[in-house]
């Protein structure tokens, strides 16, 4: 590979633009970029370290996944979410989510449940310290580790395009609230998993979805 084809692949092989991309979809989804802030090139290329070209793309597709808003005159921003998108949220990954988890809890080996109570272990961690970052990340990992576990790549796709529409704004829900008082019914949905009980673990999951939104809705 020459010099140049080197520099232009980004962390893990990746190429640099699917590498930008990455970066500044984590910087929406957990929350580095709050609702209502200005997403500019200028600024994601100082923020990144990235060229313009693989930064205007990454702002390209993030618009069109609906995690970044165009707001006309080339001004782009995090959405802010008013209640009724929130409750469209709400109810498209309350579609998803529990029929995900009941498929989870049809294939999960061994291996897979120790996953995600590990993850459980590290969220856990994260909350007595009262690390949001942390927090939020741990989180993520937990619900994409489980949605993994179902082997549904569409509804798999979905429901991750919706956590980047709320991502933003349960980070200001930590903010305002600290860890440790956000919902958590992962113990009731790994208990669900080592029983094989589909119908638990979506009972688990809707409800943690369900708090979880409602703590949104409320901080708007």
């Amino acid at each position: 590979m020459t010099e140049n084809a080197a520099e232009e692949r980004g962390q893990a092989g990746l190429p640099a633009h699917e590498q930008v991309y990455r970066n500044l979809r984590e910087a929406v989804l957990f929350g580095a970029l709050a609702p209502g802030e200005p997403v500019t090139i200028q600024g994601v290329v100082e923020r990144l370290g990235a060229g313009m070209t693989p930064v205007r793309e990454a702002i390209r597709r993030l618009t069109a996944e609906g995690a970044l808003q165009a707001l006309g005159n080339r001004r782009i921003q995090v959405p802010v979410l008013c209640s009724e998108t929130v409750e469209d949220l709400t109810e498209a990954r309350l579609a998803l989510e529990p029929r995900l988890a009941f498929r989870a809890a049809e294939c999960a080996q061994a291996e897979d449940i120790a996953q995600i109570a590990a993850i459980d272990a590290r969220l856990d961690k994260a909350i007595l310290r009262g690390d949001i970052e942390g927090y939020l990340r741990e989180n993520h990992a937990f619900h994409a580790a489980l949605n993994e576990v179902a082997r549904a790549p569409v509804m798999q796709a979905l429901t991750e395009s919706l956590w980047l529409r709320f991502g933003p704004s349960l980070r200001v829900v930590c903010g305002q609230m600290g860890t440790r008082h956000l919902p958590d019914c992962h113990k009731d949905l790994i208990k669900a998993l080592d029983r094989r009980d589909g119908a638990a673990a979506a009972r688990a999951i809707e409800q943690d979805v369900a708090q979880g939104m409602e703590m949104i809705l409320n901080s708007l």
